[in-house]
């Protein structure tokens, strides 16, 4: 029986249309490192902030805005989406935003509450 030497053909993909996951790495310097480091230190300090001012029902929406803008900035910077393809940015866009529904639907939910206003008879 004869067989092949070559199992698979060789198939040269300049454009890596074929594997867009091996696409060349992006080198992110340390002065980008830092500065990312400092919008997050900003956010932590706006977060302590806003959690020592009464803003009645506004709190919680305020905390989870500048934690979403923080979790933004993670993502896009540590986890290298920023630099990846449309694909990847998709994918994490729809997580990203299916989160969004899941917390808009519980402050609805808390929101909604008539608190206090119940009666004990």
């Amino acid at each position: 029986m004869a067989h092949d030497t070559q199992e698979h053909p060789v198939y040269h993909d300049p454009a890596n249309v074929v594997n867009p996951e091996h696409a060349e790495h992006h080198i992110v310097s340390p002065a980008q490192y830092a500065l990312v480091f400092g919008s997050l230190l900003v956010g932590t300090a706006l977060t302590v902030v806003a959690a020592n001012i009464d803003l009645g029902v506004f709190n919680p929406i305020i905390a989870l805005a500048i934690a979403c803008t923080k979790a933004v900035i993670v993502i896009l910077f540590f986890m290298h989406v920023k630099y990846q393809s449309n694909l990847i940015k998709m994918t994490v866009g729809a997580g990203f935003f299916t989160f969004l529904v899941l917390i808009m639907m519980t402050l609805c939910d808390y929101i909604s509450r008539a608190w206090g206003v119940w009666r004990t008879w």
